[in-house]
């Protein structure tokens, strides 16, 4: 068992529904997974509607709200033994990464923490070659792929 080893999930918001199932998972490794926030708040709300919770989109003032939400993520990568990147299929990009998970995944590079990702990305992503550059590690759904990385 892996119970010292800890996972920190980062997704687009829009996959946040995904996360528990993979978490449960995880766990069933012997992973301690880390979610962010706002997905526990999502799942409770039973509400996985996106632009409820990006107040911001709707009063630039609460940018602050994101700014925390960014911050207390970073927080937890730091805190991590490694980060799963869970990317699905968004607008249309299969395997979709944002702009706020590759930002997650430069934390991660920096500090030389293994970066798996779920779902090949696509060849149309505009990020696709910083991402490429850290070179991650694609799971394909295989969560048993980590383990013989972080042990």
């Amino acid at each position: 068992m892996h119970k010292d080893k800890v996972i920190a999930l980062c997704a687009s918001v829009s996959h946040y529904k995904y996360l528990f199932d993979i978490q449960k998972e995880l766990r069933l490794l012997g992973y301690t997974v880390i979610i962010p926030k706002i997905a526990y708040l999502m799942k409770r709300n039973n509400n996985f509607d996106v632009s409820f919770y990006k107040t911001w989109y709707r009063n630039k003032s609460d940018y602050k709200k994101k700014t925390q939400l960014m911050k207390a993520h970073f927080r937890e990568i730091l805190k991590s033994d490694a980060i799963l990147v869970v990317n699905f299929e968004k607008n249309g990009v299969p395997g979709y990464i944002g702009g706020n998970v590759l930002m997650e995944m430069t934390l991660a590079f920096h500090y030389k923490k293994p970066i798996f990702i779920y779902h090949a990305i696509s060849e149309e992503l505009s990020l696709k070659e910083e991402i490429y550059g850290m070179q991650p590690v694609f799971i394909d759904e295989d969560l048993s792929k980590i383990k013989k990385k972080i042990h």
